[in-house]
């Protein structure tokens, strides 16, 4: 018998689903400042390492593409309750693993479990609430994010300066325990009309979006400027810590800085909003030029940590702004098939900064500063292209909806 939510929990209920929303970003960004001490431990190189983090974007991004329609057709309270089980035993898994092998295997089944508990946490405000208290709620889901990013690392840097890298799976491992007792005690079945699983409808739908090019070029825009945040989180422990010769807290503390540089440009793009799409992202891009040029041209006169993070910090400002413009425009572009939408754009943009970030760090071997900004440089003319192709498609697709009003 299906487990109902009780009218007397749903206040709780509604802060552990909020809670839970963050847990991506937690078990992304927990253990970068463990990243060269993993390597060290288990024996192997900093890209085998890397690819832990990949891999388990990857997996996230690619599970949330399509489980919008699975919580749709079987729920959310016991896929929440299996996924939560399941990234526990996960956690403590890699704590006591000592092969490389098994935390690629670990990882990938929590990218899975996590994308299960996310998206059906988001699906939750939906099911309870509407109206105005519905639209306050999802205002908080970014700023929410926002702060596993921020805290994670700070946190993560603690923890592997005190008691070692694999403190950090114990902590998350131990969280989720926490959260899955709470949510046995405390959460029940939001969902209160199940639609009949289609595969032929879900797939046709999906066909439709892949083939509308503004928002695949504006899909692959987000996952390029997420692609130069994701490279910085792979590359600064090893130059920050091997290089610069500085502790895993101070990765933790540059990884603060980094995620507050990100809220900030999103913050400044809402309140831009009524101003023209192409004049503000055409003028973060030139700021952005700018900051990755001074990165590789002041180089040779000397690099240390305030340089690496001050310039960093203007040019994830800039990515930061970009993202929070063209993610907003992939998520309407589609008002009648929303959630799907959503799954896709946030699926397609972890797929994609995955593959850009691992590919470009390991490309250029990002081992210092000019690296870094070389790497960078690359991804920000990249991003240039693509909006370039992006504004014409956009400018054309807004034609023939004005042809269309007309003849109707």
């Amino acid at each position: 018998m299906m487990r109902v939510l009780k009218e007397n929990h749903q206040g709780f209920s509604t802060i552990l689903a909020l809670s839970l929303i963050p847990l991506s970003g937690f078990a992304t960004d927990i253990y970068l400042p463990s990243l060269p001490a993993m390597a060290k431990d288990l024996h192997v190189s900093s890209s085998a390492i890397q690819l832990s983090l990949v891999l388990f974007m990857f997996s996230i991004g690619l599970s949330q593409i399509f489980i919008g329609s699975i919580l749709d057709s079987f729920g959310r309270f016991r896929i929440s309750i299996i996924s939560l089980a399941l990234f526990s035993l996960t956690s403590f898994i890699i704590a006591l693993a000592s092969d490389i092998y098994v935390i690629y295997a670990m990882r990938i089944i929590q990218g899975i479990t996590i994308a299960l508990i996310v998206v059906g946490k988001r699906a939750y405000f939906v099911d309870i609430y509407s109206g105005e208290k519905l639209k306050n709620y999802i205002s908080l889901f970014a700023i929410i994010w926002a702060c596993a990013p921020i805290m994670a690392p700070f946190l993560g840097g603690y923890l592997q300066s005190i008691l070692g890298w694999r403190s950090n799976f114990y902590f998350l491992g131990g969280l989720s325990l926490l959260f899955l007792i709470l949510e046995l005690i405390y959460s029940g079945e939001s969902l209160k009309h199940f639609n009949p699983f289609k595969m032929k409808s879900i797939v046709q739908t999906y066909s439709s979006m892949l083939k509308t090019t503004d928002f695949i070029l504006g899909l692959l825009m987000i996952g390029i400027c997420f692609g130069l945040i994701v490279i910085y989180s792979l590359s600064s422990p090893f130059i920050i810590e091997r290089v610069f010769g500085y502790s895993a807290v101070t990765t933790g503390y540059s990884s603060l800085l980094s995620g507050l540089s990100i809220m900030t440009g999103g913050i400044i793009a809402k309140s831009l909003i009524k101003q023209p799409l192409v004049k503000k992202v055409i003028t973060a891009l030139g700021i952005q030029f700018i900051f990755v040029l001074l990165m590789i041209f002041t180089a040779p006169f000397g690099t240390n940590i305030y340089t690496l993070i001050g310039f960093t910090l203007g040019i994830h400002l800039c990515s930061g702004f970009i993202f929070n413009i063209i993610y907003g425009y992939c998520l309407s572009r589609f008002s009648k098939n929303a959630g799907v939408a959503s799954g896709l754009t946030g699926g397609g943009m972890y797929m994609i900064s995955s593959v850009f970030s691992y590919g470009f760090a390991n490309l250029y071997a990002v081992k210092s500063q000019v690296l870094l900004g070389v790497a960078n440089l690359s991804l920000i003319l990249l991003i240039g292209l693509v909006f370039m192709l992006f504004n014409r498609y956009r400018q054309l697709n807004a034609t023939n909806e004005l042809l269309k009003a007309a003849i109707a």
